[in-house]
C-alpha cells in the first residue's frame, strides 16, 4: 500500500496476483505455489515497481499476448532490454499517408487499453514526444509504460480508507512526497484521449491533407482536445476522426505489419 507508481494508484487483487506470478525476474517465475519469491526478491520488486513500473507492465502483459508494449528481453539494475523503436516525434515530419496510419493505431491502441478482455482499463498520467514509439515494419506501440495507471474494471478499486495518506519506504524516492493522488473514481475513458488530442496528433496531422478534410481534422481534434463532452461525445469525435483518416493511408511495403494483408480485407 502507498506505492507511488501511477500503476498501483488503484490496485486490485486480480492485479497483484498478476504481478507476483509473472514477475519473471526470479527463478521459478510462474510457480502455481508462490512461494518462489525470496525477501530479495520481495525488496528488488517492491523497489522496481516504485522507481519505474515499466518493466513491470511489460512483463505482466507481453506483445505476444497481444498487448499494444515492445518485448521485454530482460533487465540488469536500472538498465531494461527490449525491442528497438523510433520514437513517434521522429514521424512528425512524415508523409501524409504515413501521418494517417499511425494516428489510426494510435487511436486503436488507446481503444484497446479502455476496452479489453481481461477488463483491465489503462490511462496515462502524462504523455509526451517518446511515450509512443514505432518498429521498423511500421507497427506503433507504447514505447514508454511507466506513466500507465490501471483500474480493475472486473474487481474495482480496493484503496482502503487512509491508504493514500500511506508512505512506505520507497515512496520519497523519485517524486515528492506531498504530491496529490489523483481519485480512482475521478479518471474516465476520455482521459487519455483528450491528453493525447493535446499533445501528439495535432503535431502528427497538422497540414498534412488537402482542405476541407484537413478542416475537418483539425475541428476533430479541437473538440477532442477540448474535453468538455462526456465519454460518448469524445467517443463520437474520435469515431469520425478515424472515419476520415482511413482513406488517406495507403497500402504498400512502407507498412510492413499489414502489408500485403491490406490488399485483401476490409480490417485494413
Amino acid at each position: 500500500q502507498g506505492l507511488s507508481s501511477p500503476m498501483l494508484r488503484c490496485p486490485s487483487q486480480r492485479l497483484l496476483d498478476r504481478i507476483v506470478r509473472r514477475y519473471a525476474e526470479v527463478p521459478d517465475a510462474g510457480s502455481i505455489y508462490m512461494d518462489h519469491l525470496t525477501d530479495r526478491d520481495k525488496l528488488r520488486l517492491l523497489y522496481t515497481l516504485s522507481v519505474n513500473s515499466h518493466p513491470i507492465l511489460l512483463q505482466i502483459f507481453p506483445d505476444v499476448e497481444g498487448w499494444p508494449f515492445p518485448r521485454y528481453l530482460g533487465s540488469c539494475g536500472r538498465l531494461v532490454v527490449s525491442a528497438s523503436t523510433r520514437p513517434l516525434c521522429d514521424f512528425y515530419g512524415a508523409a501524409p499517408e504515413v501521418a494517417a496510419d499511425l494516428a489510426l493505431q494510435l487511436l486503436a491502441v488507446l481503444r484497446s487499453m479502455g476496452t479489453n478482455d481481461l477488463n483491465y482499463f489503462f490511462y496515462f498520467t502524462h504523455v509526451d514526444a517518446g511515450t509512443f514509439g514505432v518498429f521498423s515494419n511500421g507497427h506503433l506501440f507504447i514505447r514508454d509504460a511507466s506513466m500507465l495507471g490501471i483500474i480493475d474494471k472486473e474487481e474495482g478499486s480496493q484503496l482502503i480508507d487512509g491508504q493514500q495518506e500511506y508512505k512506505d519506504i520507497f515512496s520519497c524516492l523519485t517524486v515528492d512526497c506531498q504530491s496529490a493522488f489523483v481519485s480512482c473514481n475521478s479518471i474516465r475513458e476520455k482521459h487519455s484521449l483528450v491528453m493525447v488530442c493535446q499533445e501528439l496528433l495535432p503535431k502528427l496531422l497538422k497540414g498534412k491533407f488537402l482542405q476541407p478534410v484537413q478542416e475537418k481534422i483539425d475541428s476533430f481534434l479541437q473538440h477532442c482536445a477540448n474535453g468538455l463532452a462526456d465519454d460518448q461525445g469524445i467517443n463520437e469525435a474520435v469515431a469520425k476522426l478515424a472515419e476520415l483518416l482511413k482513406p488517406l493511408r495507403s497500402c504498400d511495403s512502407r507498412f510492413a505489419y499489414r502489408y500485403p494483408d491490406c490488399k485483401y480485407s476490409d480490417k485494413y
